[in-house]
């Protein structure tokens, strides 16, 4: 242990002197002056607090517009290309749905029993095959190659749908496009899960949604204009439809390679993306949000082995309810307002547009006050109120603008609740490797409600589409002429989303308790927390 060091003395005082008198003197003058020096150090001693608060505070301020200004720039550089990514899944159900109200079904003999709907399920049959391997690809080949190459591919397949002359055809086109489309949604979702803390992820996953229903709705404007081309250079104008798409998203795929980003701790071979200091930024902050910044090295077994944990199930059962509304609505609207409303064709490919522009609001102003207060299942349960009411609405309204309004809040409400369902799952697990599995089967679990989604709009029921009302909002009143008993095993679906996020919630409620009662480990991660 070092020795304190002695006072430093005035040099008028250190001077040599063989009277002993003046020794003492001398000393008596040296030991007030070290005194006085030590009483004047110490009585400002709240001016250096007061400092060092001040500098703390300009730290944290600056370290603060640092996070916001990397968030600006993650938002605009990964959620915009995610946003449009995702809306191919959407735009083609928008290209397929404005197809069908033009000659396409009679022209490739799609009309005739249930070969429509054949063609919109096999192709969510392809996706949920595919899901879990194509989910796995994004961490293994890195998402710069991976997106761009399978856009690329489910750009050249929806450009030959334009040219197919028989059902059978399109039938086939169909399983090449749900393999090349199966990793897009929840490999995105996986991405961008990997990139923000926990109590900012519900935005983010809003902005990608937003930008998905964006281009959708746009896509159906711009549909209503190619089917104006009808007859130009011999191709109908459904086939333009899918002629331009193609086009468009192979011209997306090539540029998908130079705008995605890597993942947070591989950001460096992103195309000028962040500075390595920036890099390291983002990295410390989700290490210390959950400490699952770098993936294990991959083995099958270390994905498989989360299929143990109910929770997972749990998530997918929320994403299969959630998509049988969802699909209905996206590949049937404009058949609902055409048979339905009394809308003419054209008419009905317009507004199929309004009600998607609308979600952005909900989905956006939602997602904003979940991450503010930190909360998840509430919002879930207003959203699923929201389309069962826009459901009654649609049903059972006699007014045709009354129904078109229905149509409004359910879309504005399952759009919502895609953001909200994601960050539910992604803030509750911890690990890349469990991400990737949830991701996977959430998104497989979401394309098997699209199956049964694509078989309760029928068009044997127009204008009332009972069938689809009563699966959406549920067989839970006395019987009725369109709720008969047998019919009552077609629980709502959204009744059903309800009661299970109470569940979720009350569990998540319980084990947070006990970690601090118990000192119990959630997710095999020290100090996790589940959010609800």
């Amino acid at each position: 242990m070092s020795r304190p060091a002695t006072p430093a003395m005035p040099p008028a005082l250190l001077k040599t002197n063989e009277d002993p008198a003046s020794d003492a003197a001398s000393e008596l003058a040296a030991g007030v002056a070290a005194v006085t020096a030590t009483v004047a150090a110490a009585a400002p001693v709240s001016v250096p607090d007061a400092s060092n608060a001040a500098n703390a505070a300009d730290a944290a301020d600056a370290a603060n517009a640092i996070e916001r200004r990397l968030r600006l720039k993650v938002d605009l550089r990964l959620c915009t290309i995610a946003g449009i990514l995702c809306s191919l899944n959407l735009l083609d159900s928008g290209v397929l749905s404005s197809a069908a109200v033009t000659s396409m079904l009679h022209d490739l003999g799609l009309d005739q029993g249930n070969r429509f709907s054949v063609a919109i399920f096999i192709f969510t049959v392809s996706s949920i095959a595919f899901q879990l391997p194509a989910t796995i690809a994004v961490r293994i080949f890195g998402p710069r190659v991976w997106f761009a190459g399978i856009t690329f591919a489910f750009g050249v397949i929806t450009l030959g749908t334009g040219f197919v002359r028989t059902w059978q055809q399109m039938i086939a086109l169909r399983v090449l496009l749900g393999a090349a489309m199966s990793g897009i949604f929840p490999g995105l979702a996986y991405l961008i899960s990997t990139w923000y803390p926990r109590r900012e992820q519900q935005l983010r996953f809003a902005f990608m949604q937003s930008g998905e229903v964006i281009v959708l709705a746009t896509g159906s404007l711009v549909n209503y204009g190619l089917n104006r081309l009808d007859g130009r250079g011999g191709l109908e104008g459904w086939r333009w439809m899918f002629v331009v798409q193609g086009l468009v998203t192979c011209l997306i795929g090539a540029v998908t390679f130079w705008w995605m980003v890597d993942f947070p701790e591989n950001a460096h071979k992103s195309f000028r993306f962040l500075s390595a200091e920036e890099a390291s930024i983002v990295s410390k902050r989700i290490q210390t949000d959950r400490g699952d910044l770098v993936a294990q090295d991959f083995a099958l077994g270390k994905v498989l082995v989360h299929a143990k944990d109910p929770k997972v199930w749990a998530f997918a059962s929320l994403f299969f309810m959630q998509n049988i509304v969802s699909t209905a609505l996206a590949y049937f609207v404009p058949i609902i307002l055409q048979s339905g409303l009394g809308y003419s064709s054209d008419a009905s490919i317009i507004l199929s547009a309004p009600p998607y522009y609308y979600a952005v609001v909900p989905v956006l102003l939602s997602s904003w006050y979940a991450d503010r207060f930190g909360i998840r299942a509430p919002i879930i349960v207003f959203n699923a109120l929201c389309l069962i009411v826009g459901f009654a609405v649609l049903g059972f309204a006699s007014n045709s603008g009354a129904r078109y309004f229905g149509v409004f809040l359910a879309t504005g409400a399952y759009v919502g609740n895609w953001a909200a369902l994601t960050a539910y799952q992604a803030n509750n697990i911890v690990g890349q490797w469990k991400r990737v599995f949830t991701a996977a089967v959430c998104t497989m679990f979401n394309g098997a409600g699209g199956i049964a989604g694509s078989y309760i709009v029928r068009s044997i029921e127009a204008p009332r589409y009972t069938t689809a009302v009563w699966i959406s909002i549920g067989c839970v009143l006395p019987a009725t002429e369109s709720c008969q008993p047998a019919n009552r095993s077609l629980s709502s679906s959204h009744i059903l989303i309800i009661s299970v996020v109470a569940a979720l919630s009350v569990y998540f409620y319980f084990a947070n308790r006990s970690l601090s009662r118990r000192h119990r480990v959630l997710e095999n991660t020290e100090g996790f927390r589940f959010t609800y």
